[in-house]
C-alpha cells in the first residue's frame, strides 16, 4: 500500500484556513495554493536520490552532491495549474506535462482528452499535482495515462484531500505515495470535500 503523508506545519494550517475562507478574493487564494505548495515541496521531494559531486570553494576542495534523479511536474488540468509555479521556484531544471481529464456525463468515468508528456518520463520522478483529492478518479485515471506512457516513479501532491479519494487512489495505484496539506472528514452527496474550499478551479480563476 502507498503511503499518506499529511504535512503538519504552523505555516501550513494558518494558510489552509485562510485559503478555505469562502471570502478570501482570487488574487489571495492564488498566492496561498502557491505559498502552500512550496511549503509542501520539501517534503514532497526528499527522498530524490543524490549523486556525489566534488567542488572546488574558495577555501578548499569538498564533496557535495547533485540531484541524480530529474523531475517532471504534471498538474491535472485546469486545476493542477495553480501548483506548478511553486515547484518550479524550487526545481527550475523541472519538465512539465500536462494531462487534460473530463468525465463522461452517461458512465461518469474520466476521459483523456490532452495528455503531452516529456519525452524522458520513464527517467524522471514524477511529481502529479492536483489541489483536490476528492473521489480520486481523476487522480487515478491521470496516473494510469502517465504510466501508460513508460513513467514508473510517481508521486501524487494535493493540497486537501478526503479519505475516499486516497482510498481509491491507494487501491488503483499501491505504488504512489500521497502527499497533502490536510486530509478533511469526507465527501458530501455531490463529491466535494467536506469542509474543503469549494472548487478548487473556480476559485483559483475566478470562474465562480
Amino acid at each position: 500500500m502507498s503511503k499518506l503523508t499529511v504535512i503538519s506545519h504552523p505555516l501550513i494550517a494558518h494558510k489552509i484556513t485562510m485559503l478555505r475562507d469562502e471570502n478570501t478574493p482570487v488574487k489571495e487564494f492564488r498566492e496561498l495554493i502557491n505559498e502552500i505548495a512550496l511549503l509542501m515541496t520539501y517534503e514532497v521531494t526528499k527522498e530524490l536520490p543524490l549523486k556525489p559531486h566534488k567542488v572546488k570553494t574558495p577555501v578548499a576542495e569538498t564533496e557535495g552532491a547533485f540531484i541524480e534523479r530529474q523531475v517532471a511536474l504534471v498538474p491535472i488540468l485546469r486545476a493542477g495549474l495553480g501548483i506548478v509555479d511553486a515547484l518550479m521556484k524550487i526545481i527550475p531544471a523541472s519538465k512539465v506535462g500536462h494531462v487534460g481529464l473530463y468525465r463522461d456525463p452517461e458512465t461518469l468515468n474520466p476521459v483523456e482528452y490532452y495528455c503531452k508528456l516529456p519525452t524522458d518520463i520513464e527517467q524522471r520522478q514524477v511529481i502529479v499535482l492536483d489541489p483536490m483529492l476528492a473521489t480520486g478518479g481523476s487522480a487515478a485515471a491521470a496516473i494510469d495515462f502517465i504510466k501508460q506512457r513508460g513513467a514508473n516513479k510517481i508521486k501524487l501532491m494535493c493540497v486537501i484531500g478526503a479519505p475516499e479519494g486516497v482510498k481509491a487512489v491507494q487501491e488503483a495505484h499501491p505504488d504512489v505515495d500521497i502527499y497533502l496539506a490536510a486530509l478533511d472528514e469526507k465527501l458530501n452527496d455531490h463529491g466535494y470535500i467536506v469542509p474543503g474550499l469549494g472548487d478548487a478551479g473556480d476559485r483559483l480563476f475566478g470562474t465562480l
